[in-house]
């Protein structure tokens, strides 16, 4: 049902409909009542639409714009298929490499901040500069990636869940019927480890000094009888405990079963951790509601999941370690068709905030070519998913169905366009076997048919 302040909004003429809403509503209990129900649900819909202006999305959306071809993609997303059709607050942050680099990056910090206090962001790709990148754009600094100032921040999870087309679309392992979303524990691990080169023969120690005073920990890692290599990484309980939370809250949501993978036979207290403080959280404070909607969790040694993931149907949730989730989330993407087809959203443990993007990068060769005034062939899919990801998760923290329903509705839109009409772009068609070059349409193309279809979808 609609809300009360859509109500008030679209006035006296949709009321009178909300009335013939509700008296199916009585009915409902029968199949025929239950079929009576969609349909005044999805015919108010197309009314709010088509007489009564746009959907009012109540609270505010962080939009944080991004760089190069994503960009240009991003703002035909939102002339053809969000401004014409929402109501919507955008708080508006511009994270080109130029704006980060004369705010001297305060304009990220800003993003994350603005996506805790509003709890619902979209996010364009960027650049995550290297040496050349400094220099292309003369920036004062190498400035870290805008991703990773955002997720720590937040201090959320990553999850990354594959864009599932049809048949037009091959997928490598044709097994994999629904989705398997990826999520990684983003702190820590390799990605923060002190590593070095030992020169010669010598022994590596590893020392534990307590903040407290007391007596400190030494262990003998490995007597060197000539030259190698060492490192030493870690984690913290609290962020191991995060994690947990946020993935048992995306099983939830997702109505998919959870499973942990590591090592922890070989690093009986480094994995055995992660196995433990999930178990605890787990038997603490959601057994019962994944027992209630009928889902499991359970933990699995990383060799095992992947062999059993590769011979599955998919339809699961997988937490995984920081090197684990970034290996796992690119083959899971490409046993599915693409990256080009995988969307990535953070989410914080508490479910207070949540930010959705495409998996990809921005598509800096075609941009090259846009500059160049020649013609684009670029996937806009995942960046179209990044708002509709949003959105729905925007319509669920405000009770507000036409909004979740009019994002669904442009998901489905977006793959009919693909899969029904046979519509795509250049690496879609190339993924399915076609080459020539009436097999694809150009980014423009593809995002008319897509505002095409939308509006016969929504019957305006």
């Amino acid at each position: 049902m609609l809300s009360t302040r859509q109500s008030q909004i679209r006035g006296a003429g949709f009321a009178a409909a909300k009335t013939v809403y509700s008296a199916s509503v009585v009915a409902s209990g029968s199949v025929s009542g239950r079929y009576f129900n969609y349909l005044s649900q999805r015919r108010l819909f197309h009314q709010s639409q088509q007489s009564l202006g746009k959907i009012k999305v109540k609270n505010p959306i962080v939009e944080m714009d991004g760089d190069e071809m994503t960009r240009i993609i991003w703002k035909f997303i939102k002339e053809k298929l969000i401004n014409p059709y929402l109501d919507i607050d955008l708080k508006y942050y511009d994270l080109s490499i130029e704006s980060r680099d004369k705010t001297d990056d305060k304009i990220t910090v800003e993003a994350a901040n603005a996506i805790k206090k509003y709890g619902v962001g979209v996010k364009c790709a960027t650049i995550t500069p290297d040496e050349a990148r400094v220099e292309e754009f003369n920036l004062k600094e190498m400035w870290k990636s805008p991703n990773g100032t955002i997720r720590n921040i937040l201090n959320g999870t990553v999850f990354r869940e594959p864009i599932i087309i049809g048949s037009k679309v091959p997928r490598l392992v044709a097994g994999w019927e629904k989705p398997i979303i990826i999520g990684r524990h983003a702190h820590g691990d390799q990605y923060k480890a002190t590593d070095l080169l030992v020169p010669g023969a010598g022994t590596l120690e590893l020392k534990y000094t307590p903040a407290d005073g007391s007596e400190p920990k030494t262990l003998n890692v490995f007597d060197f009888k000539g030259a190698g290599i060492g490192l030493a990484m870690y984690n913290t309980d609290e962020s191991i405990t995060g994690f947990a939370h946020s993935s048992f809250k995306m099983a939830l949501s997702k109505k998919m079963d959870l499973k942990l993978a590591t090592k922890n036979t070989i690093l009986k207290k480094y994995d055995g951790r992660f196995k433990d403080i999930f178990q605890e959280v787990y038997d603490s404070t959601y057994k019962q509601e994944f027992s209630k909607i009928g889902i499991t969790y359970e933990h699995r040694l990383i060799d095992d999941i992947v062999a059993q993931m590769i011979k599955s149907k998919g339809g699961f949730v997988l937490a995984l370690k920081n090197y684990d989730g970034d290996v796992q989330s690119d083959i899971v993407a490409q046993g599915f068709g693409s990256l080009g087809l995988m969307t990535s959203v953070l989410m914080t443990p508490d479910g207070k905030a949540f930010e959705s993007e495409a998996a990809h990068g921005t598509v800096t060769r075609h941009y090259r070519f846009y500059q160049q005034g020649k013609e684009t062939s670029t996937n806009s899919i995942a960046s179209i998913f990044a708002w509709t990801r949003g959105l729905i998760q925007r319509g669920k923290l405000d009770n507000t169905p036409d909004v979740i329903k009019f994002a669904e509705t442009l998901e489905k839109v977006v793959i009919d366009t693909v899969q029904v009409d046979g519509i795509m772009t250049k690496d879609l068609a190339l993924a399915g076997g076609h080459t020539n070059r009436s097999d694809y349409v150009t980014t423009t193309e593809f995002l008319d048919a897509v505002e095409k279809k939308l509006k016969s979808e929504l019957k305006l």
